[in-house]
């Protein structure tokens, strides 16, 4: 469970109720179900307007990447990992690593390593590693430009269901009291907008934009690792290249532990 995403909606939930409720207004004025038909419906016909179905299908997808933990390869644990094949490479050459492509749980690392063992130039893998960096990108890209969308409409459709209700509570003039009590039920539709439009879909975009950075930063590391050992780099070389990867404490930390071995230890 992707702790921070799931925290974030409860919060933002427990503050606009809170808020509602020091404010003096009802709790109960949330549940307004033509507002929600109108901003829940409507950012979904928006969206399915928007983009075609073979990317929508994907959203149901995109809910589980946003609250679940990721499962990518740790970065320390794919730095010790090319420190090994590097030295079992230089002992046993470059075949020695083919039994190690079927305990490689990670598709793309282990088309890459097979690609070496194969005899493929350094260029040719490069460029076929990277393409699938690009692909994934891009489908990255369009999953957050989905929720991107909804942020987007989800707000101006707030205005339409507000002014929807001025036009209900307008109609009749006579009853103040529950004109009063009419106009407020209005603005829930732009709340909502609001509120889903800049507390859950804007974040969600960007929750699966941060998710991709890393996904591809690990990714072009596991390039340059697949690379360094083809090209018969020392061990100690591939950790501190692969190291550099990671932020300066995280990359100290690695050092301190023991994880990239020292100058001293070539």
């Amino acid at each position: 469970m992707d702790k921070s995403s799931l925290f974030g909606v409860l919060l933002g939930f427990l503050a606009i109720g809170s808020g509602i409720i020091l404010k003096g207004a009802p709790p109960e004025v949330l549940l307004n179900g033509p507002a929600f038909l109108i901003i829940i419906m409507g950012t979904v016909a928006a969206v399915t307007i928007a983009f075609p179905m073979s990317e929508l299908k994907r959203v149901p997808k995109l809910f589980g990447i946003l609250f679940k933990e990721s499962k990518g390869t740790d970065v320390p644990d794919v730095i010790q990992m090319f420190g090994e094949w590097a030295e079992l490479a230089r002992k046993e050459g470059l075949l020695a690593l083919e039994s190690k492509t079927s305990e490689i749980e990670d598709s793309f690392l282990r088309n890459g390593l097979g690609l070496a063992i194969d005899g493929q130039n350094a260029d040719y893998i490069r460029d076929v590693l990277t393409e699938e960096i690009d692909a994934m990108e891009e489908r990255h890209h369009s999953g957050a430009a989905i929720f991107t969308q909804a942020g987007t409409y989800a707000p101006t459709l707030g205005v339409l269901g507000a002014v929807v209700g001025l036009i209900a509570a307008l109609g009749d003039l006579n009853d103040t009291e529950a004109l009063g009590h009419a106009i407020a039920a209005a603005f829930v539709a732009t709340l909502l907008g609001i509120f889903t439009g800049y507390v859950l879909w804007h974040p969600f975009a960007n929750k699966l934009k941060r998710k991709s950075t890393k996904e591809v930063m690990v990714k072009n590391m596991m390039i340059e690792g697949i690379l360094s050992v083809l090209e018969g780099e020392a061990p100690r070389v591939i950790e501190q290249k692969l190291a550099s990867y990671l932020p300066a404490k995280e990359r100290e930390q690695l050092m301190a532990e023991g994880g990239v071995r020292q100058n001293a230890e070539a």
